[in-house]
Order: C-alpha cells, then sequence, then structure tokens
C-alpha cells in the first residue's frame, strides 16, 4: 500500500532587533526570495496583522495615548500576539505555509521585560500562554547598537513612534536582552550584524531559510 504524501511542512519565521535594525527590509527582501523559489508565503508584523491587533498597534506605539504604565503596556502587547497567533500565524503554518513576522514574542521579552524592568521570566510565562506556546522554527536577529539604531530611524527627519523615542540606555537593555535570549537559544536562532550590506544580509537568511526547510521537509517523509 502506498501512503499518500506528506502535507509540506510550515516554517515560522520571526525577524528580532531593536528599532532601527532593518527588520522591515529584510523580511521584504526573504518574502520576496521565497516567493520566487516558489513557495507560499505569509508576511505579517506585530503589533499588528489582525483588525485589533492594528487597533492595539496604533494604542500602544502612537504618541498622544496618555499614560501606558509597564503592565498595561506587556498586556497590550500579549493581547494583539494572541489574536494574531490564532487568527494567522498557526493557521498559515498548518496550512503548510511560510509565516514571516516582524517581531514576535522575544520583542516582549526584550522591550517590556527587560527594558521596562517587568522581568524576563514573568513576560515570558505570559506570552506563552497568550501564544499557546507557539515558537518560531527560526528568529532571526539584527543586531544593532542604540547609537546606530537611532541614526538610521532619524535619517532624514522621520519621527519616532512611543518606543522608538526612549533614551538610549533602554536601547542597549534591549539589545542585551535580545543576545541574551540567542545565546541561550542557539538552535532557533541565526544573528547577523545590522550593519553588513543588506545583500549580504539578505543572501545568509534566504541559505538558513532554505537549509531549514528542507530539515524539516526530509523529517516529514
Amino acid at each position: 500500500m502506498t501512503l499518500p504524501p506528506s502535507p509540506p511542512a510550515g516554517l515560522f519565521i520571526a525577524f528580532e532587533g531593536g528599532d532601527g535594525a532593518g527588520k522591515s527590509t529584510q523580511a521584504a527582501l526573504l518574502t520576496a526570495a521565497l516567493r520566487a523559489d516558489g513557495h507560499v508565503v505569509l508576511r505579517t508584523r506585530e503589533p499588528g496583522g489582525t483588525p485589533v491587533g492594528e487597533k492595539l498597534r496604533s494604542l500602544v506605539l502612537d504618541h498622544g495615548q496618555g499614560e501606558i504604565d509597564a503592565r498595561c503596556e506587556a498586556l497590550i502587547f500579549a493581547a494583539a500576539r494572541a489574536a494574531h497567533t490564532a487568527q494567522v500565524i498557526a493557521p498559515a503554518v498548518a496550512r503548510g505555509e511560510i509565516v514571516i513576522s516582524d517581531r514576535y514574542i522575544d520583542s516582549s521579552i526584550a522591550y517590556q521585560g527587560a527594558g521596562r524592568g517587568l522581568g524576563t521570566a514573568a513576560v515570558r510565562q505570559l506570552n506563552e500562554w497568550a501564544t499557546e506556546g507557539l515558537w518560531p522554527d527560526l528568529t532571526v536577529l539584527l543586531d544593532v547598537t542604540p547609537e546606530d539604531g537611532r541614526d538610521r530611524r532619524t535619517a532624514a527627519d522621520a519621527a519616532e513612534d512611543r518606543l522608538e523615542s526612549e533614551p538610549d540606555d533602554f536601547h542597549a537593555d534591549i539589545r542585551h536582552s535580545f543576545l541574551e535570549l540567542a545565546a541561550a537559544h542557539p538552535e532557533r536562532y541565526l544573528v547577523l550584524a545590522a550593519r553588513l550590506p543588506i545583500p549580504e544580509l539578505a543572501a545568509a537568511i534566504h541559505a538558513r531559510v532554505l537549509a531549514l526547510r528542507a530539515r524539516l521537509g526530509a523529517g516529514r517523509t
């Protein structure tokens, strides 16, 4: 008896890093490259990705929303992520698609856990509950210094959002937290210096994703 072929292995990739690291640029380039390879790719972002998530994004990132304390901020991000995971990410991965998200749980661990001082363990637990334990197959960390990040964000007099406008020591804490996460979970991280040329970064990320896709596919045959 010949068994039917296994469905394609879905893949979940998250881009992480400080503000100004170039995550959106690399997520777009990876999406285009994978689609050119013939893969079905869903590109999304956090906070956002769903109607309620986009409303929460505006609430937590736009200036002029009134005071938002650290716990409230963490809960808003977790609420947006709960909707994003249940409505967008998990269904797409189940269909065998490649999901590329600009930010995910590690951003909350770094920004609210470390940057806001809520504790990385507490924020991780909150977000694992919100997402029912769904973690990326690969996290691409684009490492940027606070100074380089601010120079990139404010190029051509671009305005910074509520979190981007925090002082450099806040962004230094975030960078340190991201690097600690990567060191603790090297099997699911690709860490690259954001200062490298854009094409060089794109090529390294594309190669890593193709290798991961091939390995997961081989594991299901």
